[in-house]
C-alpha cells in the first residue's frame, strides 16, 4: 500500500502541478477523503480520485491506516514529501535518520523494531 501512496502523491503533482496539503503527516482521514474521493474541497479542484483503497486499509477514524494483522493495531501511515524540490528527504523514525533519494517517502514502523521503516525507503 506504501508504493500505492506513492504513486498517488506523485499523480496529484502531475495533475496539479503541486503536492496535496499534508498537515499531519500522515495518511490521516483528510489525506484519505482527498486522495481517493471526488470531493473537490483541499486542493483536488478536480475531483479525481487518485487512490482506490481496500476496505482493510480504512479505518472511520483515523483514516487510510495498516491492515489489522500488520503488528497489534492499525496505524496510519507516514508521509513525507519534499515541497522544496530538493529530491532528498531525512526522515527520522523512532531514534534512527534515514535519508531518502525521493521527492515522497511512505512508511510505518515495524512493529518488532520501533527504529525501522516498512515502506518506500529504497
Amino acid at each position: 500500500m506504501a508504493e500505492s501512496i506513492k504513486t498517488a502523491v506523485n499523480a496529484f503533482y502531475a495533475e496539479y502541478s503541486a503536492y496535496p496539503s499534508n498537515t499531519s503527516g500522515k495518511t490521516d482521514l483528510t489525506f484519505l477523503n482527498l486522495m481517493s474521493t471526488t470531493n473537490t474541497n483541499g486542493g483536488n479542484s478536480r475531483g479525481i480520485a487518485f487512490l482506490e483503497v481496500p476496505p482493510k486499509f480504512t479505518n472511520a477514524t483515523l483514516g487510510l491506516v495498516t491492515p489489522s494483522g500488520f503488528g497489534k493495531a492499525q496505524s496510519n501511515f507516514f508521509l513525507a514529501i519534499d515541497t522544496n524540490g530538493v529530491g532528498v528527504l531525512t526522515n527520522r523514525v523512532g531514534t534512527s535518520n534515514y535519508v531518502v533519494a525521493s521527492s515522497v517517502a511512505v512508511w510505518v514502523v515495524d512493529p518488532r523494531n520501533s527504529n525501522k521503516p516498512v515502506g518506500t525507503f529504497k
